[in-house]
């Protein structure tokens, strides 16, 4: 069975041969499988050939070493048939042992190959095809060999039909060694190929392989993928990558319940099923952990249901004594039960999920409390009922009977739970989850799961898919826990919906609550994704509508008794149309409209009595509560009347939905031909895609032998499906006279008309299955960009408020010892603080506050007195050149930081300069950044924002001496930020020959359009601080510089400062010889800092940092004002202490001229002399150098080395003031 021994029957002793490797696509291999080339003949399988892969090179197998395969030797060979073509098959073998051969459902189809993936996540049917009579082999045409050259083939598993795809490799040399080169060659080609392909397609070869021929003969393109048109990628592409799924990729699918179906025996015995009918339990090559509740005797958790029957929480779920057996009995399915008291889950999934959750999503709003309640809270009250009974579901419309909003009594009660229960669902994920699954949790029942999954895992890529509508901000925000939903869900790295109608609103309520940006960005494979921008990560917002498996129903709609039963309810029925409609018993599903609708029409069109009927089947939803009982009795009297009057038009029939599965719908399905679906407000309804598929035949020459006039569907057009079912008629539930129409339309459409409608709906039943539809969200899934490195992804925020931050990776808090140590030893130092939010608290962060400044002048917010002496104590120092960078006004400067000696102050950021004054006394002086020529725009610029400030409420301008400012961040969002890029749009026209600069800030920015003097900001001000550096310090290169800045003015500032400090630092290592240190961050905008490497000195250390952990420019972090003040306080006393105390060895560097010192120095000694005490030998002859070590002991020639030289004694040093 080696492969070494392997050779083919047609060789002969001293014939032609020639060496060929195996390899072959497997994407339907399972764990523990493994494939073996077999040869025509070999049936005993003595002579299998075993193939290998790695991580890599997977899906594609490979042998290890050549095959020898004879040719035909001459014309007698020849005329033999059997020896033109080489035939082999692959086998699997399952645990060491043959399973089954390859059968045509393990390779793609055409249409896969050809780049689509609608199959490609199909299972293989695993029919074991042992009759040697119905395989089909591969069968390889010697002709294409030559004698004593290789080749590599490249097959398919499961695709037989086709010519091979084959790789000449020629060899330069026949020796031994040359080949075990080739061979090794080819090895490496395989892994790169292996990397480039996936199971959605085939890839051009010639574009990955990295094996060059020899010679430039071109290679037989007889492969099963044709070659692509020639392409060369940009360079700004390079980066691009693939993104495939394969066997090696997890997945944790995370659902309240778990697809599958449990059976207990009297014994006490379980069992399972998969539950067909479930959306998630399709079967997929991937390695999969389902995890979620299990259901039982109903469902578990169903404690709390109205239904007298449920009422006991005894009769609920699976006995705890029984939960390990249960555990048991899915292990083989890879689903993983979340076990949990049945009280919390039922108060989760009916109080809160359905009472809460369900009608906010559904775009109902409960602002009115129930007739129950008010006799509760008013015992004696008198209350109408005639009104009552009047205000139906018809005329409420937009009002859901329920519990009042409010994060108090009951429904923080419930809201607890939903906490509780999705922390359970955490754990459970946390102890199953393994580096490098996708987690990906669907239902609105999880919202918050993400950010209790965050802390835990928080290099995992977790998406969230809602199967239920998503509603405006207008109704969402009526929620008490609003924000803590939403920040839930963007805690996720990517969010899912079925249409984009719920994704806009989504990313509405996100800008309009939570301020939040979002747009088009790119993503890993050269395309774009509309992504929201929060916290400097990126959440991708997918919209793929679902559909079904039709294989699986076309296996029920096929099978005998369907038929059968189908064909006794239409014999009940003979020569009737027969309208269905299986909707559940609540409001939203619009029944009355629908019967109400019939009944306009019968009246409309009495011709049409006895001759249609309305099966309508109502499912039992007690979990609704009050609304089920008064959906359910205004059915039945509506039902009633319309069947007194007209006698057998409806038939109307309450089951459970446990009596309503796949099977039984099909049935009913088959038997009807046309289906109603009207909900009033409906998320992922697959009813309509089930009954188009029922009728899958309705266009055959078969089903048109029937005469019936089927497979039309009325949909209305707030489910989801509309979208997508273009071939439906689509109408508005809420118009009943166009509903009626619309049974008058589907009874007389021409069959033309009709065929074509069919026909689009079959289309795309067909094509978008439930499978595509999983790939297609988790390929977006697991191409979002997301770091593994956790250091560049840190945590936020306590409970629901916690939040992931995307920074930069080594952006860690500041290291005060570091700076402490850097400011020891600088001889110059330059210091550059922002005002508000860094050295004094944000003025910015209160609107009404930010109104009252600029309309009223009302004072700023001042720094505290300990602040202040701070900063005066460290201009004091000559060493240090300090400035306070601002954006507030020259007098608001001067006011209140203007008698500091030694201060700088720049105002307006940076636009007017005020260079440091040896006295406090001597009145401030004042300088521009740039030239001040022509100041005509301010007036254009005022009054153009004049006109938006007039028809935009809550915006008003503000003017200062070097800007005109627009502010909109009280305005509505949305209008304001429309109304902020047209003003964009027209101050550049108008002012385009002005030299201005035009800046749009964002909504978290604070929301604002600012015309400015051109080329001011505080990075440019920061390089003409380095170019006037000479002129500020003793000396004239700058060799410690701090900038601390905490918002998006400060970031110009901060990002020049550290390309300059990169500068410095890159020619550092340069010189050394020492690897460059990585590339900044892209965030980064790059400047040109050259002009400033004059001013520079080559030890020069930067610091740069933001105050509050946000993303930054800055390479480092401090988390508020206070840590600031510590900062400085350590720089103060570094500083003090540097001046204060010297070490005995240290002096000697001191000048001889320095009577000071030597003065010291003298008294030193002869105290030690006058008190007897043996002076220690580090006290020898200062004037020698000699030491106890001898005279080659290396003396610290400066304060700072000899600090570097004892580090561990510098960190206790460092407690002192830290």
């Amino acid at each position: 069975m080696s492969a070494t021994s392997a050779t083919s029957k047609v060789v002969t002793e001293g014939g032609a041969l020639s060496h060929v490797n195996f390899r072959v696509r497997c994407e339907t291999l399972g764990h523990g499988e493994a494939v073996y080339l077999v040869e025509e003949g070999d049936a005993s399988m003595q002579k299998i050939i075993p193939l290998y892969t790695t991580a890599a090179a997977y899906p594609w197998y490979h042998t290890l070493q050549p095959l020898t395969i004879g040719l035909p030797r001459n014309e007698q060979d020849l005329k033999n048939p059997n020896n033109h073509y080489f035939r082999y098959r692959y086998a699997v073998h399952r645990g060491g042992k043959f399973h089954r051969y390859e059968n045509e459902s393990d390779a793609p189809s055409q249409k896969d190959v050809g780049g689509d993936s609608d199959t490609a996540m199909d299972i293989g049917s695993e029919d074991d095809e042992k009759n040697d009579d119905l395989i089909v082999y591969h069968q390889m045409p010697l002709r294409l060999f030559a004698n004593r050259e290789s080749y590599v083939v490249n097959d398919v598993l499961g695709k037989t039909t086709g010519p091979p795809d084959i790789d000449h490799i020629r060899l330069e040399t026949h020796t031994s060694e040359g080949r075990t080169s080739s061979i090794a060659s080819m090895h490496s080609r395989n892994a790169s190929f292996g990397q480039s392909t996936s199971f959605t397609g085939i890839s051009n070869k010639g574009s990955t392989s990295t094996l060059k021929p020899a010679s430039s003969a071109r290679k037989k393109a007889v492969g099963f993928a044709p070659p692509p048109p020639p392409y060369h990628r940009p360079k700004a592409a390079a980066a691009l990558q693939n993104i495939h799924l394969n066997s090696t990729d997890g997945l944790v699918v995370v659902s309240a319940f778990l697809p599958v179906v449990l059976h207990r025996t009297d014994a006490g015995k379980w069992s399972a099923d998969w539950d067909y009918e479930a959306l998630l339990s399709m079967q997929t090559h991937l390695r999969v952990t389902r995890i979620g509740v299990v259901k039982w005797r109903g469902w578990h958790g169903n404690f709390g249901m109205t239904d007298k029957k449920h009422a006991s929480p005894e009769a609920a779920g699976v006995p705890v004594n029984e939960r390990h057996l249960v555990d048991e009995c899915l292990r083989p399915f890879n689903c993983v039960p979340v076990w949990m008291d049945t009280k919390v889950f039922g108060e989760m999934y009916n109080g809160f999920c359905k009472s809460v959750l369900w009608p906010v999503l559904h775009n109902v709003t409960s602002v009115y409390s129930t007739q129950k309640d008010l006799k509760e809270k008013n015992p004696g009250g008198d209350f109408q009922n005639s009104d009552q009974e009047q205000f139906s579901e018809v005329s409420m419309d937009d009002v859901e009977k329920g519990p009042i909003h409010g994060g108090h009594g009951r429904e923080r009660e419930l809201w607890s739970a939903y906490n509780t229960v999705n922390r359970k669902f955490a754990e459970v994920v946390v102890q199953h989850f393994n580096e490098g699954d996708l987690v990906w949790i669907n239902g609105f029942h999880l919202l918050i799961l993400p950010s209790y999954l965050t802390r835990r895992i928080p290099m995992a890529k977790v998406g969230i898919f809602l199967h239920t509508p998503f509603p405006s901000s207008e109704i969402f925000r009526t929620l008490w826990c609003r924000e803590d939903l939403l920040r839930g869900m963007l805690n996720a790295d990517q969010v899912g919906f079925h249409l984009f109608e719920y994704a806009r609103h989504f990313l509405t309520c996100c800008r309009r609550l939570l301020g939040l940006n979002y747009g088009m960005i790119p993503d890993a494979s050269g395309g774009h994704t509309l992504a929201i921008d929060t916290n400097g990560r990126h959440v991708a917002v997918t919209s793929i509508h679902a559909g079904i498996e039709p294989h699986v129903l076309n296996q029920v709609v096929d099978h005998v008794s369907t038929k059968a039963e189908a064909a006794t309810i239409r014999s009940r029925f003979h020569g009737k149309t027969v309208f269905l409609a299986i909707d559940r018993l609540e409001s939203l599903k619009g029944i009355p409209l629908k019967l109400l609708a019939l009944q306009n029409f019968l009246k409309q069109y009495p011709e049409y009595v006895g001759k249609i009927i309305l099966i309508q089947i109502g499912i039992s939803a007690f979990e609704r509560g009050s609304d089920y009982d008064q959906t359910k009795n205004e059915v039945e009297q509506l039902v009633k009347r319309i069947n007194d009057k007209w006698p057998g038009s409806i038939q109307f029939q309450e089951c459970s939905e446990s009596n309503m599965r796949l099977q039984q719908r099909m049935v009913l399905m088959r038997a009807a031909d046309v289906v109603v679906v009207t909900p009033i407000r409906d998320g992922l309804n697959l009813l309509p895609l089930e009954f188009t598929m029922a009728h899958h035949d309705a266009l055959t020459p078969a089903g048109l032998a029937d005469k019936r006039k089927r497979g039309l569907c009325i949909l209305s057009e707030f489910a989801s499906c509309t979208r997508v079912m273009r071939g439906a008629l689509h109408v508005n539930p809420w118009k009943v006279s166009e509903l009626a129409t619309s049974f008058h339309q589907a009874l007389t459409m021409t069959d033309d008309e009709r065929t074509r409608r069919v026909q689009c709906s079959i289309e795309f039943v067909s094509r978008v299955t439930t499978q595509r539809w999983a790939l297609a969200v988790l390929m977006d899934l697991k191409g979002v960009q997301k770091s593994h490195n956790p250091i560049q992804y840190s945590g936020a925020g306590l409970g629901l408020g916690y939040r992931i931050l995307g920074m930069d990776v080594g952006f860690v808090s500041l290291d005060f010892s570091k700076v402490a140590k850097a400011f020891k030893n600088a001889r110059s130092r330059l210091i550059l603080l922002d005002y508000g939010g860094t050295i004094t608290a944000n003025d910015n962060l209160d609107s009404l506050y930010r109104f009252k400044m600029v309309k009223e002048r009302k004072t700023h917010s001042n720094p505290t007195g300990a602040m202040i002496n701070t900063i005066k104590e460290l201009c004091a120092d000559k060493k240090n050149t300090v400035f306070v960078v601002s954006g507030k006004e020259r007098h608001s400067l001067t006011k209140l930081l203007g008698d500091i000696p030694r201060l700088g102050l720049a105002a307006e950021h940076g636009m007017f300069i005020s260079w440091p004054t040896p006295k406090a006394s001597e009145k401030r002086q004042w300088e521009t950044l740039v030239p001040i020529t022509d100041t005509t725009w301010r007036a254009l610029a005022s009054a153009v924002m004049e006109v938006y400030t007039s028809r935009t409420h809550g915006s008003y301008i503000e003017e200062t001496e070097m800007k005109v400012l627009w502010q909109y961040r009280d305005a509505d969002l949305e209008f304001g930020y429309v109304q902020a890029r047209e003003l964009e749009d027209h101050l550049s026209n108008v002012l385009r020959s002005f030299p201005v600069d035009i800046l749009h800030g964002g909504v978290q920015e604070g929301g604002y359009v600012e015309v400015r003097p051109k080329g001011v900001n505080k990075g440019m001000l920061a390089m003409k601080v380095i170019k006037n550096f000479p002129s500020l310090s003793q000396v004239n290169k700058v060799e410690f510089a701090l900038v601390l800045g905490d918002d998006h003015c400060d970031e110009p500032m901060l990002s020049v400062m550290r390309q300059i400090g990169r500068r410095v630092t890159d020619a550092r290592l340069l010189k050394k010889g020492d690897d460059p240190l990585p590339d900044l961050p892209a965030s980064l905008t790059l400047v040109d800092v050259s002009g400033c490497d004059d001013y520079l000195a080559p030890n020069l250390e930067v610091f740069t940092c933001t105050v509050g952990k946000k993303p930054s420019a800055a390479a480092n972090y401090l988390r508020d004002v206070t840590e600031v003040q510590e900062l400085l306080d350590a720089l103060k006393k570094a500083a003090s202490r540097d001046q204060k105390y010297y070490s005995a060895v240290n002096l000697q560097d001191f000048s001889q001229e320095n009577t000071a010192v030597q003065n010291t120095l003298h008294r030193f000694d002869n105290t030690l002399a006058g008190a007897s005490i043996k002076r220690h030998s580090s006290l020898g002859s200062l004037s020698s150098g000699v030491g106890m070590y001898g005279s080659d002991q290396k003396v610290s020639a400066n304060l700072g080395e000899y600090l570097g030289g004892f580090d561990d004694v510098a960190e206790e040093d460092d407690n002192i003031f830290f």
